[in-house]
Parts: structure tokens; C-alpha cells; sequence
């Protein structure tokens, strides 16, 4: 009887510190969140600024009074585009609450900087970090060796030419700055690992510079990933505002366009993994609204 009493006491005091635990690691969850998402509705309110002719799409968006949930969490989808000469076909400003915050944005056709993707899942006590400049040619990215080259024409033929010349084309985008980005968010997490081995689809669509980690969700880390999405973000900006990466119209802007829409198509499936794992069911309703429609018809001009 006294070691039953002993071994109930145990018990109840494991359950409470588990139930303690898991508390801590909710709050923790939802405060990471929380920052997360401040600072992306800040940066979004900045790009609006800037942009002032991308319009919200509400009939694609989930506002407050929406009342969507994905796995059982309040969520918020904030959608926009903005044709023509601001040359944005999608933003996409999601907050899954307690678990994602993500900034989602493709340039249409007429010039040829790249896609932007900023997203933080979080889980338990880790988060998942992802961000890419997402190029608009096949360089052949995922190809790179240890030493930092590519394969050349002794290895893959002709088409070593085309994919270089793709790199070449992207070039000016990643530049020492952006990589100095990106190093400062890699250096200051602490704890930090790879993410998830790539599928192809992944492979396929990512940029030079992608950073990929797991590391805890602490406040240090948090605040390391709040000013990297933020200096992202202003980097994309900067890109979209300069009338120096705009396509000549005609062929070029054509080019662009097809190649766009089998990428959006890729980069939909990737991401389609990605929510799927992290939300079961509710992962491909959540890729649809957060990757925008992958068959309209966005061609330059005043479409």
C-alpha cells in the first residue's frame, strides 16, 4: 500500500512536470510565432509602401473573420498582387498560429529578379528556417561541388553552356551583401542543423544562396531569423524597384513566362511535402492558399 502511495506520488509529479513541460513549450511555440509574424506584417506593410498599386486579393485571402483553422490554429492568409509594370503576380502573407510564418512572393514575367520565399515552421521547441532568392533561370544549382564549381561540358555536354550562362544571367543578384546575409543568420543560430534531405523538386528550385536549418526556438535565434527575413525582404524590394532588371518587351518577357509557370508548378510541389508533414490533411489546402492560383493567365503589359 506504501508503495503504491509512493509510486502514485510519482507519477502525479511526472504527469505535472510533463504537463509543465509541454505548457512551456506552447508558450515558447507561440511566442516565436508571434515575433515571427510581427515582424513579417511589418515588413508586408513596408513592401505596400512601396508598391502601392498591389491590391488585396480577398476573395484568395483568410482574414480574422474568415475563421479558417489549419490543424486546429487559427490561421490568416493575406493574398495580393499587383499586374503590369509593378510586376508582382503573387504575395502571399501567411500566419498559421502557434506553427508558420511565411512570406511568399512571385515576380511576374517582365523582369527577371528572383522569387522570394521566407517561412519559419515551428515545432515543439525547434523551428524549421527557410529562405530563398529564388532564380528565374535553370542554373543547375544543385549540381555545385564541394570545391563551389559546377560540372562542365566534359560532363554534361552542351547543356553545361546554357546552365552557366543561366548562373551568370543570376549573378548579380547574389551578391557579397546577400551572401553576408545569409552568413550572419547561419553563424548566429545556435544549435542549428541541416533541414530535411531535398527531394528533387526541391533541388530544382532553389536558389544558391537557400538556407535550410533546424535549430531551437529560442529568443536569440528567433531575433537572428527576424532580422535575416527582414533584410531578405529588402533586398527582393530593392530588386523590384530597380527598372534595370526589366526584360526588353517581346521574346524575352515570353521566355520568362513559360519558364515561370513550370517552376511555380515545381516549387507548388515542394512545398506540398513541406505542409503536408508539418499539417497531415489540412497540408494541401494550406499549399493551394499559399501558392496562389498556378494557371493564370500573367502576361505583360496591363493583364
Amino acid at each position: 500500500g506504501a508503495w503504491h502511495g509512493v509510486a502514485c506520488v510519482v507519477v502525479g509529479v511526472a504527469r505535472g512536470f510533463t504537463a509543465q513541460v509541454g505548457r512551456q513549450a506552447r508558450v515558447l511555440r507561440a511566442s516565436a510565432i508571434d515575433t515571427l509574424g510581427t515582424a513579417q506584417e511589418a515588413t508586408v506593410e513596408k513592401i505596400l509602401s512601396a508598391i502601392p498599386e498591389l491590391a488585396l486579393k480577398r476573395d484568395q485571402s483568410w482574414l480574422s473573420e474568415d475563421g479558417v483553422r489549419v490543424g486546429g490554429a487559427a490561421t490568416r492568409l493575406a493574398a495580393y498582387d499587383a499586374p503590369g509594370t509593378p510586376n508582382v503576380a503573387w504575395l502571399s502573407s501567411l500566419l498559421v498560429e502557434g506553427a508558420l510564418s511565411s512570406l511568399t512572393i512571385f515576380n511576374g514575367p517582365l523582369t527577371d529578379c528572383p522569387h522570394l520565399a521566407s517561412r519559419v515552421l515551428v515545432e515543439g521547441e525547434t523551428m524549421s528556417v527557410f529562405l530563398d532568392w529564388r532564380p528565374r533561370a535553370y542554373g543547375a544549382y544543385e549540381t555545385i561541388k564541394p570545391d563551389g564549381t559546377y560540372p562542365g561540358p566534359e560532363e554534361l555536354g552542351r547543356a553545361a553552356f546554357a546552365y552557366s550562362g543561366a548562373r551568370a544571367s543570376m549573378d548579380k543578384f547574389y551578391t557579397p551583401e546577400l551572401r553576408a546575409t545569409v552568413d550572419r543568420l547561419v553563424t548566429s543560430l545556435q544549435g542549428a542543423a541541416p533541414g530535411a534531405a531535398l527531394s528533387d523538386l526541391e533541388q530544382l528550385t532553389r536558389g544558391p544562396l537557400c538556407v535550410d536549418l533546424v535549430a531551437p526556438a529560442t529568443e536569440a535565434n528567433v531575433a537572428a531569423v527576424v532580422d535575416a527575413r527582414a533584410a531578405a525582404a529588402d533586398a527582393w524590394l530593392q530588386w523590384q524597384l530597380d527598372d534595370q532588371h526589366a526584360h526588353k518587351p517581346g521574346a524575352p518577357v515570353n521566355t520568362q513566362y513559360v519558364y515561370d509557370t513550370k517552376n511555380r508548378q515545381n516549387i507548388y510541389g515542394a512545398l506540398l511535402a513541406v505542409y503536408s508533414a508539418a499539417f497531415a490533411d489540412d497540408g494541401v489546402k494550406l499549399t493551394a492558399a499559399d501558392s496562389g492560383p498556378l494557371d493564370e493567365a500573367y502576361v505583360g503589359g496591363g493583364s
